[in-house]
């Protein structure tokens, strides 16, 4: 019988059942054990069953154990069959003449508990799982198997007594049955798991999917609510959450701003500072989040999540104002770790602060806005934690309170528009004599600004009167006038400081400062500049503009673009700025929009018919309105004056056709070497002129010599004994301006005066004429 049973464990011993969510198994050698303490002494007992272990991990595996393992399981096994056999010859059970049958049943309890507690506290060590739960889930339902081994034993054992010990032979079989039962109880049962986590993966999947839609609204940056998810989760189990806490803040770190889906729009993307109005509405989205999610029914707690989330630990928060530890600590935490990121990311209404600098502000509100054990725990675990975002991978709206007011809350960290007129720019005033003076000073000021815009023709005179009117009334350091473009808005008109920034933004309407002033034609007071960088390809560029007043401009009921003003203080403009520029923004959205229906009349009396440049007529009026604008604005003006010689020698050998042709390519050399601000313009005869704002003298040099490069480069049309060659002069226009004509003047000595000392240096300059039959 001894040989039988050693054969028989070493046979059963790979009959084992994987445990669902564990790293471990379930063996049916229990059966041998019963039947072993029965039938056999406690050596041979202990020995049959330390065999049997040590095949179960050296024999029919895939990946042989460790040493220790090995020897871990030996020795378990050794002692549950030791404490079995012991228990099951117990002296008082013999003296209670207790049946068998009862013997073998409690000695399968012991059993039980001396196989499963030391598997299960090296779980919970190795895997860091809390013992109690461990057991209960992964073990304490297979008693009724160990209870049904004990059945099979004394069946066996019966039989042995009655017919012989080789009916033990039986016992195989049996054990077979029980661990095909076994493995298709734990089969069906690893299916029902499965499909719970499936339904929990969908279900936390429909609730990312609409916290995305709720991100996209709110136009934060990307991924903000997987890393706000992620610190909570962290922060939480190092505060000894429970796992039931865990999931109510998982879902709410993930929910807690769905209610914004009530906030209108504008509000939420709204780049500049809040109103006392708008704020009130943003008030709201805690209620109306909570309420929305009470229709979910969660089976956590995650509605006093999303609803207290804007508490402060001093109660000063809302909507409910709660205090200390009446806020839920799942609040508390989401409150400090929403904060953290939102002030580490890219906002509509300012630039992100690093991320140390970000964790020092919400150190800053320890005691105040947040709970200081939540603040102590995100301080020492922010970078680690930091860290690991970088490893991501990336019910029913009704009868909502979308029109309550909430009573409670400070203002928000950016604060109100300013109500009072602020300090600067003149606009304080020491008593009503000067207040009255100043509001007539505006009034005539507005009166013939309004007089002046679209007395003339060129939009872009139009567009340096209304600089230079505009700089008294509303004083700023840059101008910008952005027209609409199809999707984007283009700069029409740019001068102040960072004009060349400012002139190469093009903003998608919607997104940036302006951008979002177009999309919801609303003006914005004291908006943070910086933002409309952010819709740039080179994000190193950047302005020190601090403050902006935007205003939409809107011809009829067309919008047609938007007029920034922008200074390098913080909150520089008044409501009285504000106020100015919208009296003033129709009749410019008015001129502009005339300028453009008129344009080809403006361009058919402004333009050279041969070369299509601008001719002397605009030069003029282009030059003077340059001068004021460069002049007020302190930006160096320079002109350059061509002269193109060897010209007559074209007309005489080739004819007129063929020297008109020749100007309209000199013409559109010119235009194409010139910077996109520069103003090219026909003089007459063979002499051309360009206007070159913000060049300095080498640069002015550098650009004309560029002009001269290109005609040479053209080709060598017109033959081997033609020669053109061209001369310039350069002029620049002081600080203290100048007459147009007198600059102008000045270029041409220039040019003379270097004819006379310069040899000239012809140079072939090719055309393509097609003579007529």
């Amino acid at each position: 019988m001894f040989l039988v049973l050693l054969c028989t464990g070493t046979v059963i011993s790979h009959w084992k059942v994987r445990i669902p969510g564990l790293n471990g198994t379930l063996s049916v050698s229990c059966v041998l054990a019963f039947f072993a303490t029965s039938e056999l002494h406690f050596s041979e007992a202990v020995f049959v069953l330390s065999v049997a272990s040590a095949s179960q991990c050296l024999l029919f595996v895939k990946t042989r154990p460790r040493t220790i393992q090995v020897l871990f399981n030996v020795a378990s096994m050794a002692l549950a069959t030791a404490m079995t056999a012991g228990t099951y010859r117990l002296y008082l059970f013999q003296a209670w003449q207790l049946a068998n049958p009862i013997r073998l049943l409690i000695a399968a309890c012991v059993f039980f508990v001396f196989n499963t507690i030391p598997v299960t506290i090296v779980i919970s060590i190795t895997e860091g799982r809390p013992f109690r739960q461990t057991w209960k889930e992964c073990y304490f339902w297979s008693l009724p198997f160990y209870l049904a081994g004990s059945g099979i034993a004394t069946f066996t054992s019966i039989a042995c007594r009655q017919i012989g010990w080789q009916t033990c032979v039986v016992m195989a079989p049996a054990i077979w049955i029980l661990y095909r039962s076994l493995k298709l109880y734990i089969g069906r049962a690893e299916e029902g798991r499965k499909h719970a986590e499936e339904i929990s993966s969908l279900h936390l999947r429909t609730i990312e999917a609409l916290a995305l839609a709720i991100e996209a609204k709110d136009q934060t940056t990307a991924n903000h609510l997987a890393r706000v998810q992620l610190y909570a989760v962290e922060i939480g189990k190092d505060l000894g959450m429970t796992p039931q806490e865990i999931e109510a803040l998982r879902a709410g770190a993930l929910l807690h701003d769905i209610g914004k889906l009530a906030v209108p729009e504008h509000i939420i993307s709204k780049p500049g500072k809040l109103t006392r109005e708008e704020f009130e509405k943003m008030k709201i989205h805690p209620v109306v989040g909570a309420e929305i999610l009470e229709r979910v029914n969660f089976p956590y707690a995650v509605t006093p999540i999303v609803r207290a989330h804007h508490e402060k630990w001093n109660g000063k928060g809302y909507p409910d104002g709660l205090h200390g530890e009446a806020i839920p600590l799942g609040a508390r935490i989401l409150a400090a770790v929403d904060c953290l990121d939102a002030l580490a990311s890219d906002r509509q209404y300012r630039k992100a602060l690093p991320l140390d600098a970000a964790m020092a502000v919400v150190a800053e509100e320890s005691g105040k806005s947040f709970d200081p054990n939540v603040v102590a725990v995100l301080q020492r675990r922010y970078q680690e934690l930091e860290l690991l975002t970088h490893q991501l991978s990336a019910d029913r709206l009704k009868g909502l309170s979308v029109d309550i007011k909430v009573e409670r809350g400070d203002a928000p960290a950016a604060g109100f528009e300013q109500d009072a007129q602020p300090v600067g720019h003149g606009r304080k005033h020491a008593n009503f004599v000067t207040s009255i003076a100043a509001a007539r000073q505006e009034m005539q000021e507005v009166f013939r600004l309004t007089q002046e815009l679209g007395t003339g023709l060129s939009i872009h005179d139009t567009l340096a009167l209304l600089a230079g009117r505009m700089k008294n009334l509303v004083p700023h350091d840059v101008l910008a006038l952005y027209l609409v473009k199809g999707d984007v808005l283009k700069p029409e008109f740019v001068t102040g400081e960072n004009f060349r920034f400012f002139s190469s933004l093009e903003i998608p309407v919607g997104m940036g400062l302006s951008g979002w002033v177009a999309e919801n034609v609303k003006p914005i007071l004291n908006g943070n500049p910086a933002v409309e960088s952010g819709h740039l390809d080179q994000p190193c560029r950047f302005t020190t503009m601090q403050s902006a007043v935007s205003v939409p401009l809107v011809a009829g009921e067309r919008l047609i673009g938007v007029i920034s003003l922008y200074q390098t203080d913080k909150d520089a403009f008044s409501n009285d700025d504000l106020r100015v520029l919208l009296s003033v923004a129709p009749k410019i959205a008015q001129t502009v929009d005339n300028n453009f229906q008129f344009e080809p009349t403006a361009e058919s009396s402004a333009t050279d018919d041969v070369t299509g440049l601008p001719n002397l007529r605009s030069l003029f009026l282009h030059l003077e309105s340059e001068i004021a604008r460069c002049g007020a604005a302190a930006i160096p003006l320079r002109i350059g004056v061509v002269e193109i010689n060897g010209f007559k020698k074209v007309n005489d050998h080739l004819g007129h056709l063929a020297g008109n042709e020749l100007l309209r390519k000199i013409g559109g050399v010119l235009r194409r070497t010139s910077r996109s601000g520069d103003f090219v313009a026909r003089m007459g005869g063979v002499e051309f002129l360009i206007v070159m704002p913000g060049r300095d003298e080498a640069d002015a040099s550098a650009q004309l010599e560029a002009c001269r490069s290109a005609v040479i480069n053209v080709g060598d049309e017109l033959g081997a004994d033609l020669h053109l060659s061209i001369i310039f002069g350069i002029a620049a226009c002081g600080p203290d301006g100048i007459d147009s004509g007198e600059l102008i003047s000045t270029a041409d000595s220039n040019m003379y005066e270097l004819k006379r000392r310069r040899k000239l240096q012809s140079s072939r300059v090719p055309f393509l004429i097609k003579r007529s039959a």
